[in-house]
């Protein structure tokens, strides 16, 4: 009798091992020069985190024509007016979206989503201080314009590099 009440139990629990791993597989992470905790996710995409002016020619050279980032001036070691040059010298669409603890964060989300959404924005290169803000950013964009379930979102952008409390609350609070 035991059995058959732990055997639907385990059913659910396999499914989201079986998405986590499926996401994981999905995800490419790579060591890139100049670029932090750089993360392949599809054809489309790359998140990550603080990325030198430098860096911006091999984004290029891997055929991203967009950035998006999310770093605000004055941040350390942040150059969103350099970056934006850069990226004009090298045919690439910039999109500067800064938000940090005391920024509108519903704002910069419906703003990435409408960049995001974009097929002549693709491929994009996403990319903050660190790939948390970038994760809580994808999260909602998995929810909001692919039609995840919050739960597989959630992993991805976990993987990806969300790990504040107070941006994952939002996301989730935002997709609901």
């Amino acid at each position: 009798m035991r059995s058959k009440n732990v055997t639907p139990l385990l059913i659910p629990a396999f499914l989201v091992l079986a998405a986590t791993a499926m996401n994981a597989q999905e995800l490419q992470k790579e060591e890139v020069p100049g670029i932090r905790n750089y993360t392949q996710v599809n054809a489309t995409v790359a998140c990550a985190g603080a990325t030198t002016l430098e860096a911006l020619e091999e984004v290029q050279r891997r055929g991203f024509v967009s950035v998006v980032n999310f770093r605000t001036e004055g941040e350390n070691g942040a150059n969103p007016a350099g970056a934006a040059e850069k990226a004009a010298e090298l045919g690439m669409k910039y999109f500067h979206i800064p938000f940090r603890s005391s920024e509108p964060w519903a704002e910069a989300a419906e703003e990435f989503l409408k960049v995001i959404a974009e097929p002549v924005n693709q491929p994009t290169f996403v990319h903050c201080g660190s790939a948390n803000r970038v994760g809580a950013m994808w999260l909602i964009k998995r929810v909001k314009l692919d039609g995840w379930d919050v739960e597989r979102a959630t992993v991805e952008a976990e993987a990806i590099g969300m790990r504040s409390p107070a941006l994952k609350e939002f996301a989730l609070a935002y997709v609901r």
